[in-house]
């Protein structure tokens, strides 16, 4: 069954290729969705996949690229969205 969650990652999560990793990861584990930087410098994503699909991806997201420096990740369930792969925006 696919579920759709919203991911949103604070701490040092901008120009540390966090936005590419996370694209890269998205796509082994076979999740559609997307990944953008924000203004106030998190990092928002929204992912759909199976519950573990989006368990692995959440638990990267705690970690990131080797330079992130994560404070916080923060996952909500969202309705149901469909992506036919995973962007960045």
């Amino acid at each position: 069954m696919l579920l759709t969650k919203q991911i949103v990652v604070t701490g040092k999560v901008q120009s540390v290729f966090y936005r590419q990793s996370a694209k890269m990861t998205a796509r082994s584990l076979g999740i559609t969705g997307y990944v953008k930087n924000m203004p106030d410098g998190s990092v928002f994503i929204i992912a759909t996949g199976t519950e573990i699909q989006l368990s692995k991806l959440i638990e990267w997201c705690h970690q990131g690229p080797v330079r992130a420096e994560v404070s916080f990740v923060e996952a909500a369930n969202l309705p149901i969205q469909k992506f036919l792969k995973f962007s960045i925006l």
